[in-house]
């Protein structure tokens, strides 16, 4: 009895672990969901394309996904290395964000607002919504 007791409560710790990892994940996404719509920078992509050659357009996937395929003009600064590139950027003139989805942008978007930008924008739904002009960068070790 003692061991059917011990095993029920293993699985009810696992089940409580697993609650507890689905809830923060719900959560870290509503919270950055707010995050976004307080800062109101989400545009869509006919806005972005109408405004992007004005501002600072940064592509903030991996190296290997812009190589793939990036808006024409867009710079890659990789979201992961935001610390050291935030410094490149100039504060007086509007940045535009983009990525595969929506939640990294608001990130960025949080972080630089935090050090002094005021204009930040992002494209909403991320590049996937995007059917404006792309380049693709020549890979050397592509065929």
């Amino acid at each position: 009895m003692v061991l059917l007791a011990i095993k029920v409560n293993g699985w009810l710790m696992i089940n409580l672990v697993l609650i507890a990892i689905l809830l923060w994940m719900a959560g870290n996404w509503a919270y950055y969901k707010i995050r976004g719509r307080q800062l109101g920078g989400a545009i869509n992509a006919q806005e972005f394309e109408q405004d992007m050659r004005k501002a600072q357009l940064i592509d903030l996937r991996n190296k290997k996904d812009y190589d793939a395929g990036h808006i024409l003009g867009a710079r890659n600064m990789e979201s992961v290395q935001v610390k050291s590139w935030e410094n490149e950027l100039r504060k007086d003139l509007p940045v535009y964000l983009y990525e595969t989805g929506e939640n990294i942008s608001i990130r960025v978007a949080l972080r630089l607002k935090k050090v002094g930008f005021q204009n930040i924008k992002w494209l909403k739904g991320g590049y996937s919504t995007w059917e404006g002009k792309v380049k693709k960068t020549a890979n050397k070790y592509n065929d």
